[in-house]
């Protein structure tokens, strides 16, 4: 009956979902929200001071985007951000190797935070589409992804600008709202 409720539920209902939006300053988390917001790419967009919430309509679903400022001073905050949200999607500048060992110790140090296990994770590997972009598999390597055990754990080589993967990862993101409302 409760499996065959909620199913029949979900076809009428809105459903809500909260998202965090975090990396290293400059890797595109504000682009990526604003991708995923209005459509379109905007150039030279402010560094996010402290944090931006924004709320996205796709479909029936509602997405609670906290878009979290990458400099080393708010870093801090980022845990706090993540506590009860579906998916924590970190966004990595793939075309500046300079930012790998540091943005890799602050995913490291939010993942082995008590109060965000199991929260899935999905890393977008962004600006896909400039020259110095890294494939891919050796970023994975370099931040070790395939190790990350105990949650959901997924990744994209996306690029805000060209739109490329965008809509992937959205379909990843709402995928999420669906299961983690069916373990309730």
């Amino acid at each position: 009956m409760g499996q065959m409720f909620s199913w029949f539920q979900s076809l009428f209902w809105q459903q809500e979902m909260e998202i965090a939006v975090l990396g290293c300053e400059k890797a595109g988390k504000s682009s990526f929200v604003n991708v995923i917001n209005t459509g379109s790419f905007e150039e030279n967009l402010m560094p996010t001071v402290g944090f931006n919430m924004r709320k996205v309509q796709k479909g029936k679903v509602t997405i609670k985007i906290w878009d979290m400022g990458g400099q080393e001073k708010f870093r801090g905050m980022w845990e706090r951000y993540c506590r009860g949200v579906e998916v924590i999607v970190y966004v990595v500048d793939s075309a500046d190797q300079s930012k790998f060992s540091e943005s890799h110790k602050w995913l490291s140090l939010l993942l082995n935070k008590p109060s965000l296990a199991h929260v899935p994770l999905l890393v977008l590997l962004n600006k896909s589409d400039l020259d110095g972009a890294q494939p891919p598999e050796s970023i994975v390597k370099t931040f070790d992804l395939n190790s990350i055990k105990n949650r959901d754990v997924s990744y994209f080589s996306i690029s805000c600008k060209n739109k490329t993967n965008v809509d992937k990862t959205l379909e990843w993101i709402i995928k999420r709202a669906n299961s983690s409302k069916d373990k309730s």
